[in-house]
């Protein structure tokens, strides 16, 4: 009889994650957004790619990672501060890690590491319109 209760417990437990996670899923895809592959500590080769979804808020570029609980962004980068410090194919293994035909991006950001974003040709252009585009009067980064 014991055992028939934790199972379950587990049993109802694993129902709830299940039931988050597609609720989560259901959101986040319904707000749009483009599939973007992240990686932040690139210099460390060892690091790895992580899927998502980004999205433009205004002067934001919120990225949700695919697999995670959590409710709100993982990772939010302004596009005041962001800059592309270099542009490259996808190097061996890391073509099955990120979107199809994707173009990586090494960014920098005022105050944090540099990080790489992997994105397809449509989202690529969708970034780089949406970084260069900017209010009337203010002036982008530029990377030297």
């Amino acid at each position: 009889m014991e055992i028939a209760v934790v199972v379950l417990v587990l049993l109802l437990g694993l129902a709830i994650l299940a039931a988050w996670y597609g609720l989560r899923w259901v959101r986040m895809r319904r707000g749009g957004g483009v599939s973007v592959a992240l990686r932040w500590n690139p210099d460390n080769t060892r690091a790895g790619w992580h899927l998502g979804i980004g999205r433009y808020e205004g002067e934001l570029f919120a990225w949700y990672r695919v697999w995670s609980l959590g409710i709100g962004p993982d990772r939010v980068f302004q596009r005041e501060t962001l800059t592309i410090a270099d542009r490259r194919d996808p190097a061996g293994t890391e073509a099955y890690a990120v979107p199809a035909d994707a173009t990586v991006l090494r960014c920098e950001s005022e105050g944090r590491q540099p990080i790489e974003i992997a994105m397809g040709p449509g989202a690529l252009t969708g970034f780089l319109s949406w970084l260069e585009s900017a209010p009337p009067g203010r002036r982008l980064p530029r990377a030297s």
